[in-house]
């Protein structure tokens, strides 16, 4: 019972030390920085890229799952939305970085860079981001468009990561 109330107490203790840490400090969520750049109701739009239709779908997924958990906002119809963003792949590359002892590829990657368009009552203008993601493919092997695909999704992710971060440190300079 003693080892219940002295491990509860020390729980409480840490709870209370952080909470007075990170308070002391001003720390302040992404999305009190975030704020004073968007809106919550937020409109995406994807344009298509040429060479690769079918990942406009898994980039606006990943933004809007950015929105909702990152931005703390909402995704409405683009008659609703007061913050619109429109983003366009610039491009994507693959380019090997490790070698076996053959000379044979073995690790990719790829690279996504995005423009990111934003429009909000608060602030507009353009960014563009790249992000990255390092994957393995068998020796004397091509890479598979279900490898290609995913690599795609986490460069593009990455790459939305660097547009949030940007805009919440365009948030703190208002």
């Amino acid at each position: 019972m003693r080892k219940t109330a002295t491990v509860l107490l020390l729980a409480i203790s840490a709870t209370l030390s952080v909470s007075i840490l990170l308070t002391g400090c001003g720390y302040k969520p992404m999305t009190a920085y975030t704020e004073n750049v968007f809106t919550d109701k937020i409109y995406t739009e994807v344009e298509v890229y040429l060479r690769d239709p079918e990942n406009a779908v898994l980039v606006k997924d990943a933004m809007n799952e950015a929105i909702v958990s990152r931005f703390d906002a909402k995704i409405v119809k683009k008659s609703e939305a007061t913050t619109r963003l429109w983003i366009r792949f610039k491009n994507v590359s693959f380019s090997p970085i490790q070698y076996d002892a053959n000379g044979y590829a073995v690790y990719y990657r790829a690279r996504v860079n995005l423009n990111v368009r934003y429009v909000s009552p608060k602030k507009s203008g353009s960014e563009s981001v790249s992000g990255f993601y390092d994957f393995p493919i068998e020796p004397n092997a091509v890479i598979s468009d279900a490898k290609r695909f995913e690599a795609i999704r986490f460069g593009a992710q990455k790459a939305l990561d660097s547009f949030i971060s940007r805009m919440a440190m365009r948030g703190e300079d208002l």
